[in-house]
């Protein structure tokens, strides 16, 4: 039997007669990447927010690491395991890099936060960074910050909402490779929603494709690209 690190069981959040996510259950195992793509308003971002306790269940369960968490909330979620970042970039401006993210390990309870925090610049390529303001970052630097704090404590599941969103190509090809990386050194798991097609297939292991609330399609890249709903309703045809 398949040990899944998260588990999101026919979820549906309705806010009076919209269904904004209607019975939506995936998974993640150890160290996968799993990308969460389709149109605007289809309900990927309501579904971080109900993983992760933002948003209440109008009706199913998420488990993680084998434990019932639906009527945690957001701040036990995270002490549990289960991190995410926004859209935008959470980072403070006028403190330095080392500094903030060593105080967002001492938040989680970290015992050793500096090691923690250290350890998390390492992996990210911001050590040589580690004295720099926020601000005086490039934007590229400022998302991988951004990613630094979600990953203090060494969450086992990562959820990620648009972390490419404003990168260059060669920026959001650098992340996305940390991010792989990750996965393999730190058995992190991963939720991408992402509208980086090429960042989105290059990178998850499994596609999930969202439309108006409800799963469409779902495997593995090659069969997602090959599915024809699919490329008709999102892709397009000469995907």
């Amino acid at each position: 039997m398949t040990q899944y690190v998260l588990q999101a069981e026919d979820v549906a959040i309705h806010y009076g007669g919209v269904k904004a996510v209607d019975g939506v259950s995936l998974t993640l195992t150890k160290g996968q990447i799993r990308g969460l793509i389709g149109p605007n308003g289809a309900g990927k971002s309501t579904v971080i927010d109900a993983i992760t306790g933002r948003s209440r269940l109008t009706r199913g369960q998420i488990s993680l690491n084998g434990e019932d968490v639906s009527a945690l909330g957001v701040v036990e979620r995270r002490m549990r395991g289960l991190s995410r970042s926004f859209q935008r970039t959470s980072i403070f401006g006028q403190m330095p890099v080392r500094k903030q993210v060593e105080l967002a390990s001492h938040k989680m309870g970290v015992k050793d936060s500096q090691a923690d925090a250290d350890d998390v610049l390492q992996e990210l390529d911001l050590w040589p960074m580690r004295d720099t303001l926020a601000d005086d970052l490039g934007y590229g630097e400022q998302r991988r910050l951004d990613l630094a704090l979600a990953l203090v404590g060494r969450p086992s599941v990562l959820l990620l909402d648009e972390p490419m969103a404003g990168l260059s190509v060669k920026e959001s090809l650098d992340l996305a490779q940390h991010l792989k990386a990750l996965t393999s050194r730190w058995e992190v798991s991963v939720l991408l929603v992402e509208h980086d097609m090429d960042v989105v297939f290059g990178i998850s292991d499994e596609v999930t494709v969202f439309e108006l609330g409800r799963v469409i399609a779902s495997g593995s890249p090659a069969a997602v690209r090959a599915d024809t709903r699919v490329r008709e309703a999102y892709l397009g045809s000469s995907a």
